[in-house]
């Protein structure tokens, strides 16, 4: 009974306001739990949203599909996300948090690893396939539109023919490794634009970068 009590008021402590909901925002950082995965390519998803989470001083708690964490940003409340469906039930976790907290679509960022772009470089679209992967594909099935903004971080493709699934679970090298923290520093002001400055500005600003 206790932990039921415990879990409830936890959950219940990390809603937003009630404000007008264009100035409310969730942030949702694709990856698996599960220490095995904490260092992997796969999990940058959430490796940027506990990035923030340093740098805006706020903690991760335990909720219903996720942990999930909130602060604020110049007048703006933002519900950080990190679901605990595993990657490839992500959308589950994503619809239940915006239909909760009753956040417009288009002011959804998914955060999520792109073996199509060189590592670390990092792209915003509002729009387009799942490219491949699992747990866009489902956010992709669960949303029923392929019209959501999603932020894109790129791995690279180093991987022989049938060796993806291990490259992306496979952990940094030493090269990524030295080069993630100024990465994850740009990801992190590229999640906080996107909140402040719009999804436009921030292609114009971060796009390539």
């Amino acid at each position: 009974m206790f932990q039921f009590i415990k879990a409830f008021f936890s959950t219940s402590k990390q809603r937003l306001p009630e404000i007008d909901a264009m100035k409310k925002f969730l942030i949702v950082g694709l990856g698996n739990i599960g220490l095995e995965y904490a260092e992997t390519r796969h999990n940058i998803g959430f490796k940027i949203l506990d990035f923030l989470a340093e740098e805006e001083n706020f903690v991760f708690e335990s909720a219903k599909l996720g942990t999930v964490a909130t602060f604020k940003y110049r007048g703006k409340s933002i519900l950080c996300l990190k679901p605990s469906t595993y990657m490839n039930l992500s959308g589950k976790a994503v619809r239940y948090w915006m239909e909760k907290e009753k956040i417009p679509l288009e002011n959804i960022l998914i955060v999520t690893d792109d073996i199509n772009l060189p590592f670390g470089t990092i792209r915003v679209k509002t729009k387009g396939s799942d490219g491949g992967h699992n747990g866009l594909k489902d956010v992709q099935n669960t949303l029923q539109t392929s019209k959501y903004n999603r932020f894109r971080f790129g791995v690279g493709s180093e991987f022989s023919k049938g060796k993806q699934v291990d490259y992306v679970l496979g952990k940094w090298n030493e090269d990524e490794a030295s080069a993630l923290p100024e990465r994850l520093k740009k990801s992190a002001d590229l999640v906080r634009s996107f909140v402040f400055s719009g999804t436009k500005n921030t292609m114009n600003q971060f796009n390539g970068t």
